[in-house]
Formats: structure tokens, sequence, C-alpha cells
């Protein structure tokens, strides 16, 4: 069905939502938009329950407690009616305003995604998150083979029917956008970004730092022998091919007599190139029989 399903997560939220989702009304309005507006409570303990109960033109589904982040998209996806889905924040962080940009270049260029990414001239973002978040990219931009602004962001547009094929990946909690900017990018969608602001957020974060960090990396590699096992794999192949030809020319040439390492490093060598083949060869199998 053609129109757009804008999903908002909302945990605690009470100083800032009400202003949101006006904002959001009147940018769609002003644009001729056919829309409905998913707010998705995920068991706020304050009085932001309470705020969007008296909303009108909004749909609310409330979740008992809080799941996560992640859940409370999936529960937004699950719920909507339309073909295009907008997801955004509610702590007034992201330029609302750009929404309509965001979906003409979705629709003009024929695009299964398109990510505001947080690159505009405007972006208010801690320092100590930027230095483990150049790490994660670094490792995005090698299991994708692509260059990725922005892995995390929250305001961005994508298709339904694609988002549900990578369903049974999403987590339930923060690195939603970060599995479905891999799938997506990993499968060879067209996914493209766009530079747009950041402001400070209304409130305080519900990210922790270390802990979310860490589950960005183990996130990632997950995502890296789910979609591109052979490319995982490479940088150990290649590592332990050199330590074989390195001790093979040492025992051939220089020992002239064979030892344990002539051995041990080019049966690695070899069982991790089958591994990741055999893999690879598995994962296409599956993903052309799913299709």
């Amino acid at each position: 069905m053609n129109g757009l399903s804008i999903l908002i997560p909302i945990y605690n939220e009470e100083d800032s939502i009400l202003k949101t989702i006006d904002e959001i009304k009147s940018i769609l309005n002003n644009n001729s938009l056919t829309w409905e507006i998913i707010c998705i409570n995920d068991g706020s303990i304050d009085n932001s329950r309470h705020i969007l109960e008296n909303n009108n033109d909004i749909i609310l589904i409330n979740h008992k407690f809080n799941k996560g982040y992640g859940a409370a998209l999936k529960t937004g996806l699950r719920a909507s009616k339309y073909d295009t889905i907008c997801i955004t924040d509610a702590d007034g962080t992201y330029p609302n305003d750009r929404i309509p940009d965001l979906i003409n270049h979705y629709i003009n260029n024929n695009l299964d995604m398109v990510v505001g990414a947080r690159t505009g001239e405007n972006v208010s973002y801690p320092f100590l998150k930027k230095i483990p978040k150049f790490f994660i990219l670094l490792l995005a931009n090698y299991i994708s083979n692509s260059k990725i602004p922005d892995i995390n962001s929250g305001l961005r547009i994508f298709n339904k029917k694609i988002a549900f094929e990578f369903f049974h990946l999403f987590p339930n909690g923060f690195s939603f956008t970060t599995t479905i900017t891999m799938g997506m990018l990993c499968s060879d969608y067209n996914v493209e970004f766009i530079p747009i602001n950041y402001y400070k957020r209304d409130g305080k974060s519900k990210i922790n730092p270390w802990k979310d960090t860490i589950g960005f990396f183990k996130l990632l590699l997950k995502i890296a022998l789910y979609f591109n096992p052979f490319k995982f794999f490479s940088p150990l192949i290649l590592v332990f091919l050199i330590a074989s030809i390195f001790f093979l020319y040492r025992d051939l040439f220089i020992l002239k007599d064979l030892t344990q390492s002539s051995i041990f490093f080019p049966t690695f060598t070899l069982l991790f190139f089958s591994i990741g083949l055999l893999a690879d060869l598995i994962i296409k199998r599956s993903f052309n029989k799913y299709q």
C-alpha cells in the first residue's frame, strides 16, 4: 500500500515527545503525504503514556515493560500498513523537517533505503563516542565493501518488505539500525546516505557507551559471518599463508629439514580457507533459495 508509516520508539520522553509529534504532523500535512504515525511506548515509567493517550492522529502501542529500542521498532513494523517506513527518535535530536527530502530522494532514485547521515554542519556528538565509532566504521566498511558515513543513524526511510527479510536478525537493543544498514549493504540493495544535522538531545541518553560499543563489535562480527564469511576469514588466511611460505622456505632452503611449523601453518591455511569457502557457499545457496 502506497503511503508512509513513521515509527517512533518512546521510553521516558515526556519532555520532548509532544513537540516531536506536532512537528512531524505539521511537516507531513504541508507535503500532502499519505501517512500514519505509530508511537511505540516501550514501558515508559514517566508521563509519556498519558501524553500519548491524549494525542489525536497517532497509533499508540504500549509495551507492558521496557523491551528495548529494536523491540519497539519491530513492534511498529508489524503494525505498519504502508510499504515505506520512516523511523525517527522522540528526543529532538533529529531534524524531522528533512523527512520530505529523504522521501523525495528515496523515490526519485528508486532506492531501497536512504539514511540521514549525521555529517551535516551542525552535529552535536560527544567526542568519546566518536572514537569507538571510528573503529566500528572501519570494520563495517571492510565487511560491506562500502563507504559508510553513519552506520546507526536513527532517521531513515526504507522498504518494509526488504526489512522483513532481515527481521530474524534484528536485536531488541540499540543495534537495530546497524543491523539493517549492514544487511542491506551486504545484500547489494540500493542504499544512499544524505547529510543531516544532529542536535543535542532533550533529557538523558539511554545508551551505555562501553556496553553498547562492545555490543556493536559483537554484532558486526556476527553479521560478517552471516553475510560475508569468506571475507571475514580472509585476513586470517593471508596471515597463515605468509607464515606458511616463510617457514617452508626456511625449512627447505636454510635448515634443509621439515619442522612442525612447516606442517602446522599450511594445514591451518587450508583449514581456514576451506571453512570460509564452505560457509560462503552455504550462505549464497541459502539466500538464493530464500529469494
